[in-house]
């Protein structure tokens, strides 16, 4: 089932002062210049998902220190670093309302703090607001009878159970999470636990592996001859899908075997009706072996609830853009929202105005609005401006450096 994130707010993490975005579709481009903030984006999800797995003091120190980590100019001592994310709940009954989600941290005397942390759920516009986790330091509350609630709303009285944590730093939404009787929370989890970034590189992917079968492409695609084996293997009919795809858009190509040598290495070879032998993936064209490691990460069987790409349009020819687009929706449409950042017209072109957003940087501070916003960029859409040429034309304010 689909969990969609709709708004997110983050507070003094790095280039993002007071960052508010909207209107968050299942497939979400983001443009702007090097430097503007686009990376930076997907941080706060890297950024979650290792106070996640790990506590936030941890997460704090892989970015270099809370002092490093929090907005230029604030007060370490004074400000917090905050998030807050929006997204509707597939487990709740009542599709039009969005849970919330808003974490707080402090730092003192050396070390870093949860102040707050929220999860928290409104049914429709009038309903009672219910926190399904509700910590500060420690020490907080989980709701219990979530089930009550969304089968009988607002009428219905909470049922909280105490839970300390015992240490200031570490997510409610970590223990918690685990429970199947608090579905809110571990939804919510599933989409930090799951969350992926690609950024696919070809010198990675033309690695031999050893034996053995992924099921998932990594954030490299340093094991995607593996994860051909194991749609070889296991999903036959997805590798067959991806291999007609290959056919008819990257010319000569009309077969890919995956075999495995007598030191149970793994090969891809792609074999081209005008060669009498096979190429070896370390031997084909970068943009061949890209074309098929996007295949494989977009027609995985089980989508990532949320999947984040680096610049796509890399090594690939530009009149395949509009078709991994296209990959790219369907994917979303499957169960897995996309973030993507890119500098390619040739790819935003491909967009539909509602999938794009502008970054923009001044003065050391990032913001992000939905190009949509742009009353004067909807009227030219409208009169059958892609918007790959508006970019190129100088009609986007702000974004060029």
């Amino acid at each position: 089932m689909k969990t969609q994130i709709e708004q997110i707010k983050v507070k003094n993490f790095r280039l993002y002062k007071n960052l508010h975005i909207t209107n968050l579709q299942r497939l979400n481009v983001f443009l702007g210049a090097n430097g503007s903030g686009k990376t930076t984006l997907f941080k706060v999800f890297s950024f979650l998902a290792t106070c996640l797995k790990e506590n936030v003091t941890v997460a704090i120190n892989r970015e270099g220190g809370f002092k490093e980590v929090i907005t230029r100019n604030s007060d370490p001592e004074k400000d917090f670093i905050e998030f807050e994310i929006k997204f509707r709940n597939s487990e709740q009954k009542e599709k039009g309302s969005l849970v919330t989600y808003h974490l707080k941290i402090g730092f003192n005397k050396g070390k870093v703090f949860i102040e707050k942390e929220i999860l928290k759920y409104r049914r429709g516009q009038h309903g009672k607001s219910w926190h399904f986790l509700d910590y500060s330091r420690g020490i907080g509350y989980a709701t219990k009878n979530e089930q009550d609630y969304d089968s009988e709303g607002w009428n219905t009285e909470e049922e909280r159970e105490e839970q300390p944590l015992g240490a200031e730093d570490i997510l409610a939404l970590k223990g918690l999470g685990q429970f199947e009787r608090y579905k809110t929370i571990k939804s919510f989890r599933t989409l930090l636990e799951q969350w992926s970034v690609s950024n696919l590189q070809n010198e990675e992917m033309r690695k031999i592996n050893e034996t053995g079968a992924d099921s998932q492409l990594s954030m490299s695609g340093n094991n995607l001859g593996q994860v051909a084996s194991y749609l070889y293997e296991y999903e036959r009919k997805i590798f067959n899908n991806i291999l007609e795809k290959m056919q008819k858009r990257v010319p000569g190509v009309n077969k890919v075997d995956v075999s495995i040598d007598e030191a149970g290495q793994i090969f891809l070879k792609f074999r081209d009706d005008n060669f009498t032998n096979p190429f070896i993936s370390k031997y084909t064209s970068d943009g061949t072996i890209k074309m098929f490691a996007y295949l494989v990460l977009l027609n995985d069987p089980t989508p990532r609830p949320l999947l984040s790409i680096e610049e796509p349009e890399n090594y690939l020819y530009p009149t395949l853009l509009r078709e991994l687009a296209e990959e790219l929706r369907d994917y979303a449409k499957r169960g897995g929202q996309v973030f993507v950042s890119t500098h390619s017209p040739d790819f935003v072109d491909a967009l539909n105005i509602k999938e794009l957003f502008l970054v923009k940087k001044e003065h050391g501070i990032s913001s992000i609005s939905p190009a949509k916003n742009d009353k004067m960029i909807v009227d030219m859409c409208e009169d059958g401006c892609e918007l790959g040429w508006l970019w190129q034309h100088k009609y986007f304010k702000g974004i060029d450096p």
